[in-house]
This record gives structure tokens, sequence and C-alpha cells, in this order.
């Protein structure tokens, strides 16, 4: 989950609601640059995150009784596995590019982590694998991986609040075109993108967030129903060329 603190309490957004608005993003693309496999990509995009079902952990909390922010985690076998059956269950595919994600999260971590670099290694051969089965080039599924990761980078940012104020500009990713993309928050608090990538000249995005009061909880269960009984509000941010 992610997890911001404010002066109201955590607010707090699930990783699926995260990648909801990554997918969300990625429909706005320009359509030139849509491949064959657009419907696979979005899901791939969409569900990149889904097997971080929060509720169903009990590491929930810091030592201090808050919330865990997603960065506050480090390679875990068991959710990386799920995500490559989840993905693997749909398609090859989309199995590649949660594969790649994989890699592009943890690949530095798992240098010195034994489990994680024999978990990598192993996805690498499927890697190859896939690719010759769906007759892709190492650079077609890079390509498609940047979208995926871009709008993953984008809806991070959004979600984590790092859009600033006074028009300053923050660096997004490079997007399957390789250029560098900044976004920027105009005085009434539209937001923009430069070079601007998306087919048309502006829409709204929205997202699920829930607030809790309460910042420290004495294990799993009370955070659980803190969570459940929290309401949800739903954040929009409306995009336009400039």
């Amino acid at each position: 989950m992610i997890v911001n603190y404010t002066e109201s309490g955590w607010e707090i957004i699930t990783q699926r609601a995260h990648g909801l608005l990554a997918a969300q993003i990625a429909q706005q693309w320009k359509h030139s640059s849509r491949t064959k496999r657009w419907t696979e990509l979005l899901m791939a995009i969409a569900e990149h995150d889904d097997a971080q079902i929060e509720l169903e952990r009990d590491n929930l909390l810091t030592p201090q009784g808050g919330p865990v922010d997603f960065k506050m985690k480090v390679f875990e076998q068991r959710h990386c596995t799920q995500t490559m059956d989840f993905a693997l269950s749909k398609s090859r595919y989309i199995a590649l590019l949660c594969s790649l994600h994989l890699d592009f999260v943890y690949g530095a971590e798992c240098l010195h982590h034994a489990q994680g670099r024999e978990f990598l290694q192993e996805q690498k051969k499927l890697q190859k694998r896939w690719q010759k089965e769906l007759g892709m080039s190492l650079a077609e599924a890079q390509r498609d991986y940047r979208l995926l990761e871009w709008c993953d980078a984008l809806s991070l940012l959004l979600c984590q609040r790092e859009n600033q104020p006074e028009a300053r500009a923050v660096e997004i990713s490079k997007g399957p075109d390789r250029r560098n993309h900044q976004l920027i928050e105009f005085a009434d608090q539209t937001l923009t993108v430069r070079p601007w990538p998306f087919e048309r000249s502006g829409f709204t995005l929205n997202f699920e967030t829930r607030l809790i009061p309460q910042l420290a909880f004495k294990n799993a269960a009370e955070f659980r129903s803190a969570f459940l009984e929290a309401e949800v509000t739903e954040k929009r941010w409306t995009f336009k060329c400039d």
C-alpha cells in the first residue's frame, strides 16, 4: 500500500488502486504508439501489482505501529511468485512484462540476496523463452515494458502527492519513445506533461483513497478494522496540454 502522512491522519492507497490509475494513464496514450497486443498491455499495466493484497498479509505495521508504505518493503519470494502465477494464467505476454517489471524493481537489491538473485535469474530464462514463443524481439519487449514503467511512475507520483506547486517540473521517466517527460502542476491545480504524449488535449483521472485518523495500531488486526471502516474518497486530477 501507498501511505501518505497528512495533518488529518494516514492517507492509504492500495497497490491495486495504483495499478488501475496506471492503466487509466496508458489508455490516454497516443494511438499511433499502440501495439497489436494493446489490450494485453493495458491488462499488464492495470494488474502488475495485483498480488499485493494488503489485508491478506500480517506485515502491515512498522515497529512504531504505523502502516507500512510499499517503499519500506524488500524482496518477498511469495509476492513475486504470486505475481508471475497471476500473470501467466492470463498470457505469456503479460507474464513477460510483469517479469521485466520485477527485474526493474528488485534487480539491484537482489544482487546481494541469494534467493532473490536465483529467482530473477530464472525469470531471465523465462523472458527469453516467452519472447521466442511470442515472436517478439528484445527491443519490442523493452519498448512495451517502457510504457508500463512510465505509467507506473506517473501513477506513483500522483498517489504519493509528489507533483510540485508553482509549476516546478518533476521528472517522470522515459517513455516508449525514449524521451524524458516531466509532470507540471499549474496554479489552477490542473496538470500537464511535457512533452505531451497523449492522444487527447485534456482528460481527467481518478483513484480511490482512504483516510485513517488513528496514527498507531496495536496489531495488524486493529489496522485492518480501521482500514475497512475508513471512508473512501475519490481523488481527481485534470490534465491538459499546454
